[in-house]
């Protein structure tokens, strides 16, 4: 005799507004689980400097345009003669990062040899670097280095730029070899050109590597602080002053 099969138990029943907003919850939650893994991996990488937030996207976009923007205003200023007629000699300090600083304003940091941090050049007061130090001013100061700071940046600092490579100035045949057909073969005759802007100084400061300086300690010359140097920060010219910033990096 067959066994009776036994009838099937009734579902329970579940109104169906209540089987919605379970599957809106479900989805709702599987959505911030996404969104904080996805977060997670975003900080993480962000941190490593692999990739950026979009926030910080939009954020550096504003402040390179806002870069931008006062560079303009500052070309349209009237330059006032930065360098009396005693000295046609500067010295330029890179003391501002990259982070928010417009292609156009890197470019020209760049082009005077400026391209890290506290990476340092002399140069000549003419109307091209002039020009380049207005557009550029809240990222460098600069001012006239005495003979005493020219020598020890240039001995103690001092290295040759050779096919692109930094070579140390320890043999002055390096220097005979690069420069001789100037009269300039050592280091001393270096100082002397560079000193007095000689007729060889483009020469001479195209040889040479830019100077790397060291950081000064807090509390010192530097504030980090992108306002003019006569007004109180550390930017723009700061005349024989910049002895005493030499003097902290050299």
């Amino acid at each position: 005799m067959a066994m009776a099969e036994e009838d099937p138990k009734p579902l329970a029943y579940i109104p169906e507004i209540i089987l919605k907003k379970r599957k809106v919850n479900e989805a709702a939650a599987l959505r911030r689980k996404e969104q904080l893994e996805l977060r997670k991996l975003s900080s993480k990488k962000n941190k490593d400097g692999f990739i950026k937030l979009p926030e910080e996207f939009v954020r550096e976009y504003r402040a390179k345009e806002l870069d931008l923007v006062k560079m303009k205003h500052r070309t349209k200023r009237k330059r006032s003669a930065i360098v009396p007629s005693k000295s046609q000699l500067i010295f330029i300090i890179r003391i501002q990062c990259k982070n928010d600083m417009h292609p156009k304003t890197r470019k020209i940091l760049y082009n005077l040899g400026l391209s890290r941090i506290f990476s340092a050049v002399f140069a000549k007061a003419n109307e091209s670097v002039l020009g380049k130090l207005q557009r550029v001013e809240p990222y460098v100061t600069y001012g006239y280095p005495n003979l005493k700071n020219v020598r020890e940046l240039v001995y103690k600092k001092g290295f040759a730029k050779i096919d692109k490579q930094r070579v140390p100035l320890t043999d002055n045949n390096i220097i005979e070899q690069a420069l001789g057909k100037h009269g300039i073969v050592c280091v001393e005759d270096m100082v002397y050109e560079i000193a007095n802007v000689g007729p060889h100084f483009k020469e001479v400061i195209s040889f040479l590597w830019p100077f790397e300086l060291e950081k000064p300690g807090g509390g010192g010359c530097l504030q980090g602080k992108k306002s003019s140097y006569k007004d109180g920060g550390d930017a723009g010219n700061r005349e024989d002053d910049i002895n005493d910033l030499i003097n902290e990096m050299n």
